[in-house]
């Protein structure tokens, strides 16, 4: 029987086991998608660890907010979609009953893309929720357009670095924050105008030093924490905040520009709307097809070594997605 990665209790890694479920037949506008590969994000390793944003049921809680993989059976009355069709997980808000950690998935028709041609399976794996994320929060939210100095936080990761390329796509300006002095050259090839890195440099200092004294137009933030006070002075007077995520899980601080705009930045719930999904899906699929956009993957595991994949994850040191092939 398939395999499915399921887990009874919150915990550690070693809380993961794998295990044979049946497959689901498609109901009524309904697709199983055969997966061939899924990512591993940190909201991933808060629900396996219980510090889910939202209750889950326990036992056999399952994992996965983004995979690929082709169609392999359609429920009656879906059109436009075939059998054999490689596509993209767009949207699993029910990913803690039916994730993506399986070889096998059912979901609705309207929960899959088109998956586009440029990109290979590990590829595809790791694109869809980052970028996503990235532009939503960037585009649909802040406004970002060409010539805005866009600060970018925890920008070794996924989502940092399909901003990077999106903010170059559009033609803004993007300046990278790391922790770390040893990623400013990765930052650098990965299309940051200019890249800070906090463990020589203050940040609110040195936004303002590449902006010629002006500040930040948007600061994309994924850590929140107590460093958002001081971060919120890297900005220009009026400008944007976009909060997409809580890599920090202390207390945030309160801005302290009283003038920034603020957005709290959840893609899940644009996932959901059709029309912002074939909004998102063309810009990412024309930005794959010039090049302008291609998803870093750090590393590949198998689904035998899940465990390992999240051990590698709570380590916090990927330049990328990290993805398990099926």
């Amino acid at each position: 029987m398939p395999r499915v990665v399921v887990f009874d209790e919150t915990g550690g890694p070693e809380v993961l086991r794998v295990v044979e479920e049946p497959v689901a037949e498609p109901a009524t506008g309904e697709v199983r998608v055969r997966i061939e590969a899924f990512a591993v994000n940190p909201l991933d390793q808060m629900v396996r660890a219980g510090q889910s944003p939202r209750p889950v049921r326990l036992p056999n809680a399952r994992l996965g907010v983004e995979g690929t993989g082709v169609i392999d059976a359609l429920g009656s009355g879906v059109t436009g979609l075939a059998a054999g069709d490689p596509v993209i997980l767009a949207a699993l808000p029910e990913f803690a009953t039916k994730g993506a950690y399986a070889e096998y998935i059912t979901v609705s028709a309207s929960q899959v893309v088109p998956r586009p041609a440029g990109l290979d399976v590990t590829d595809a794996a790791a694109f869809w929720v980052t970028y996503f994320t990235a532009y939503g929060a960037l585009v649909e939210r802040a406004g970002m357009r060409p010539g805005d100095q866009v600060l970018i936080t925890a920008a070794s990761g996924g989502v940092g670095r399909a901003a990077i390329q999106i903010a170059n796509q559009i033609g803004a300006v993007p300046i990278a924050v790391t922790r770390h002095t040893a990623k400013v050259r990765s930052l650098l090839d990965a299309g940051a105008a200019a890249v800070i890195a906090t463990d020589r440099e203050d940040v609110a200092e040195s936004t303002r030093r590449h902006t010629a004294g002006a500040g930040a137009d948007i600061i994309l933030d994924a850590v929140l924490g107590p460093g958002l006070a001081e971060l919120s002075l890297a900005a220009r007077l009026g400008g944007t905040l976009a909060v997409v995520g809580w890599l920090d899980p202390r207390p945030a601080s309160f801005p302290a520009n009283p003038s920034l705009t603020i957005h709290r930045y959840m893609a899940f719930a644009d996932m959901t709307d059709p029309q912002t999904v074939s909004r998102v899906a063309a810009f990412l699929s024309a930005g794959v097809r010039t090049g302008a956009l291609r998803p870093r993957v750090d590393r590949v595991f198998g689904l035998d070594d899940i465990i390992e994949a999240h051990r590698y994850l709570e380590k916090g040191t990927p330049e990328g997605k990290i993805v398990v092939t099926v």
